[in-house]
């Protein structure tokens, strides 16, 4: 640690801090445009000027390190000239249209203009005009307003690992855009959008819609990915405007992938507001009570039953779901997993944090695009490869991951060598001491899972990716409960011939149109959704539901991470709770027991998700001691990515208009997603 002084206070820091830093550690602010934590430091916009005992000139406080009993001041006469002077020559090109400007409220540059700027300007000369970049359907630029503090280049470089951002010219003809005449093709753009200090670079689907102080906010987590990442949502009366991401240090930071940032006017489109009902061969609006009747009936008529539960059901509606299968022995499937074979403790959870990520030093993916099925996880991935002595590598479709990658074919029979240790790879895999390695979903969809699985054992036997201290193997669900499937049980796997169901109730399903097709002609099909589709026109009873900005629910990330969603606005008219819905449907059947309908608080939901986490110890005994592995015979149809779209995998990204643009464009500009 290091003594150094700041105003005269004596205050001990880290060695290799920066002035900025040490200040900032006991409270004084410092005003500042380019530097941010998390991204490396430049040093350009100048407004971090300090004054340094027996220094010459102000110095640049974010890029100058601190040594043994340097005294910093932050509140000279010397240091405020200087602060007003660089905001002079900022404000000299910049077009002063705050009134029209959607950072008003929210701006960096006004507010530090209103405590250290001076109230006028010697500047009287025409002031330079740049022209705006065409960055796509998600940014606006404003260029003219860019103060050139380079947060965006930087984040791209540093964050995302894409340089679709870079400075051009020199001097006062300097710009800030595309290299080429291109629009932003990372998955985390939006987030440039926040880093942005002044109004260079905003919100489209935002544009002129609201000032910040007419908004409310309610912190929840996102539900678009497995990772959880938690979010503010902003609305002005009923409508959800914009969503920002909330500061996660162990989970997302200050990052949000553009899925998360951008798709929430999905919510708004396609809702279903009442009951419906089929009568002669259309559907009809109809009274909860006649809905109820409608159910009743049907469900009393037929024997071959069914439950399809979707890929966004929170605990307590999961476990309502799984009261009702077993106290009515119908078996219960998962949208996502519907006839799958494997039936695995090692496809249902993830073991290594995103801290734990930090600590690796070899991350091997098998069958899994990490940039789009977590791209917050991958963000980790960069984080740690920018730390150095980290080697990642991929067996499955070529990744465009944006960093280096080794490729290691597009065949099982990859990691069969692996395994059996005639690749060169094993290596680098066996002097790892911490190793990582992330199996996709797409594994578990495969005939041959039960041979990945005791491949994945032999090889924890083989190297140092299991033992007492360490647990490195994960499955990476594409879906937000995945995990919490896993930890109330819920079948994943049952086998189900849908041909020969004649009663089907199907809760919060993204994509009805995958098995409607499926069930024979007879079938009474209910479907409970928010969401209205061209899918839902041969269907039998409609039960609306709120989307999960509407209710409160608990999910488990992929680190198996506790969280809750908030309630936001009210869902549409008629519209309720999937627990409420359960809860009278099957009251009014008079099948189930109220008490049977209770379900777990949070407290005593966090103990038992305590206990699951720490199953991890019976995880690796298991994994230690199996010695049934089987044969290794494995299947040469080589591997296949499960998200075939990005910005579509999920009811309110389907219905999202900004998202089909997105989509639309991406698909023609950007080749990664097949």
């Amino acid at each position: 640690m290091i003594k150094v002084f700041v105003n005269n206070k004596a205050v001990l820091v880290p060695k290799n801090t920066s002035a900025l830093e040490a200040c900032e550690s006991i409270g004084v602010a410092v005003p500042r445009f380019c530097y941010h934590e998390r991204l490396n430091v430049a040093g350009n916009c100048r407004m971090c000027l300090v004054e340094i005992e027996k220094a010459p000139k102000p110095i640049a406080s974010c890029a100058f390190p601190v040594a043994p009993n340097m005294r910093i001041f932050t509140d000279t006469p010397l240091v405020q000239k200087a602060r007003e002077n660089v905001l002079e020559f900022l404000l000299l090109n910049h077009p002063l249209d705050c009134p029209i400007c959607d950072q008003g409220g929210e701006c960096d540059l006004q507010e530090q203009t209103a405590v250290f700027g001076s109230d006028r300007s010697r500047y009287f000369y025409a002031k330079r005009g740049v022209e705006d970049k065409n960055c796509g359907p998600l940014v606006k630029t404003i260029m003219t307003r860019c103060i050139h503090c380079t947060r965006c280049v930087r984040f791209f470089q540093d964050i995302a690992g894409q340089e679709d951002f870079g400075t051009t010219l020199r001097g006062k003809e300097t710009e800030i855009g595309t290299y080429i005449g291109k629009r932003l093709t990372s998955e985390l753009s939006g987030n440039i959008i926040d880093l942005c200090p002044v109004g260079a670079l905003t919100s489209k689907p935002y544009a002129f819609t609201a000032r910040p102080w007419e908004l409310k906010s309610v912190e929840t987590i996102d539900t678009s990915d497995s990772v959880g990442s938690n979010i503010k949502l902003s609305f002005k009366e009923t409508e959800i405007l914009r969503v920002l991401p909330a500061l996660n240090d162990t989970l997302n930071e200050e990052w949000i992938s553009d899925k998360t940032r951008f798709s929430f006017d999905g919510l708004k489109i396609n809702r279903v507001g009442q009951p419906y009902a089929s009568q002669n061969g259309s559907l009809k609006k109809i009274s909860w009570k006649q809905a109820l009747e409608v159910f009743s009936d049907a469900f009393s008529k037929n024997n071959k039953k069914v439950i399809i539960c979707g890929n966004n059901l929170d605990l307590e509606t999961l476990e309502l779901l799984k009261v009702t299968s077993e106290n009515c022995g119908i078996p219960i499937v998962t949208e996502n997993y519907l006839n799958d074979d494997s039936n695995s403790m090692l496809f249902s959870r993830s073991n290594a944090t995103f801290e734990d990520i930090l600590e690796s030093d070899l991350c091997l993916t098998i069958g899994t695009n990490v940039r789009f099925e977590a791209a917050l996880l991958n963000v980790r991935l960069n984080k740690r490869r920018r730390r150095g002595n980290f080697v990642k590598a991929s067996i499955g479709l070529a990744e465009n991951l944006n960093y280096k990658n080794e490729y290691l074919g597009n065949s099982l029979k990859t990691l069969l060598d692996i395994v059996e240790g005639k690749h060169p790879f094993c290596k680098k895999l066996y002097k790892a001491e911490k190793p990582v390695i992330i199996l996709g979903t797409s594994l578990k969809k495969r005939v041959d899972s039960k041979t990945i699985e005791n491949l994945i054992t032999s090889l924890s036997k083989n190297c140092k990716i299991v033992d007492e201290n360490w647990l490195g193997i994960n499955f990476l669900p594409v879906t937000p409960n995945s995990v919490g499937e896993a930890f109330l049980g819920v079948s994943q796997n049952a086998k189900v011939d849908l041909s020969n169901v004649n009663f089907a109730y199907c809760v919060g399903v993204d994509f009805p149109e995958k098995f409607i097709n499926k069930f024979n002609k007879n079938t009474f099909i209910a479907v409970q959704t928010p969401y209205a589709s061209v899918s839902l026109k041969n269907v039998n009873l409609i039960l609306p539901s709120n989307a999960f900005t509407e209710k409160e629910g608990t999910f488990l990330n992929l680190e198996g991470r506790l969280q809750k969603t908030t309630t936001a606005l009210l869902g549409p008219n008629l519209a309720r709770d999937d627990r409420s819905i359960i809860k009278a449907i099957w009251s009014s059947l008079e099948q189930i027991s109220a008490n049977s309908f209770k379900y777990r608080n949070n407290a005593e939901n966090k103990k038992l998700v305590g206990d699951f986490n720490e199953n991890k110890n019976s995880f690796t005994k298991f994994l230690l001691s199996n010695k049934n592995l089987g044969k290794k015979k494995i299947l040469k149809t080589p591997l296949k990515n499960i998200m075939s779209d990005f910005f579509m995998t999920n009811a309110v990204s389907k219905n999202s208009l900004t998202m089909a643009k997105c989509s639309e464009i991406f698909k023609k500009n950007y080749t990664n997603f097949i």
